[in-house]
């Protein structure tokens, strides 16, 4: 825990966010979204509480930021991972690829995914409205981003057809990775009954498959 002085100037305000948002991160990686409270954050971030809400109007606020944040790494590794597609190779080879890095790019990133399975139920609830315009236009410049490598890698679906993909496969995403990390009393409830085992889903075959199917609608016949 790091114990604060009064912060009086802009740099010393722009450390302490910066701090909340890193101990915030930090803590994700140890518990999912919904047990990461704000009581909790301030004791670890060393502020009062009230001094937190100096800076972020609430828990989802610095959540929403720490999604944008999480989104914009997230957009690098699957850049740079279609790059390695070439536009020469059959289009089902390609198609193949796009799911397949999608999925590893995103199980990659266990905290965004914990965070857009909670984006609308949770995140995008007790913020103001500046607070979300901040995030959705920086979502926008992600997803132009992520739009043009996509089109790159396969360019028969077009940007419309990869904007449908990557909203589409996003809230798939945010609902797979909540199915796949069920609460203790459901895991124990899969382990103690066999027959069980077809409600049981995981999230990298569960996304590829959604993802398959998704994209196969999107490309042209």
């Amino acid at each position: 825990m790091t114990t604060f002085q009064r912060a009086r100037s802009e740099e010393q305000r722009a450390a302490r966010r910066r701090a909340i948002l890193g101990t915030a991160a930090a803590m994700l990686t140890q518990m999912p979204v919904a047990e990461l409270s704000l009581n909790e954050l301030s004791r670890r971030v060393g502020l009062a509480k009230s001094n937190v809400l100096n800076y972020f109007e609430s828990r989802e606020a610095v959540l929403l930021e720490l999604a944008a944040a999480e989104l914009e790494h997230w957009v690098d590794d699957l850049t740079s991972a279609l790059g390695d597609i070439s536009p020469d190779d059959p289009i089902a080879e390609r198609a193949e690829l796009l799911v397949s890095n999608l999925v590893s790019t995103l199980a990659g990133r266990p905290v965004f995914c914990d965070l857009i399975s909670s984006q609308a139920a949770v995140l995008e609830r007790n913020v103001s409205t500046e607070v979300v315009l901040a995030y959705k236009r920086a979502a926008v410049v992600s997803l132009t981003r992520m739009v043009e490598a996509v089109v790159r890698a396969l360019p028969e679906i077009g940007a419309d057809g990869a904007t449908r993909l990557l909203s589409s496969g996003s809230l798939l995403a945010g609902a797979i990775w909540t199915h796949s990390h069920p609460a203790p009393p459901v895991l124990e409830a899969y382990e103690a009954d066999p027959t069980l085992a077809p409600l049981r889903m995981e999230f990298r075959p569960a996304l590829t498959d959604a993802l398959t199917t998704l994209l196969q609608g999107l490309l042209p016949r």
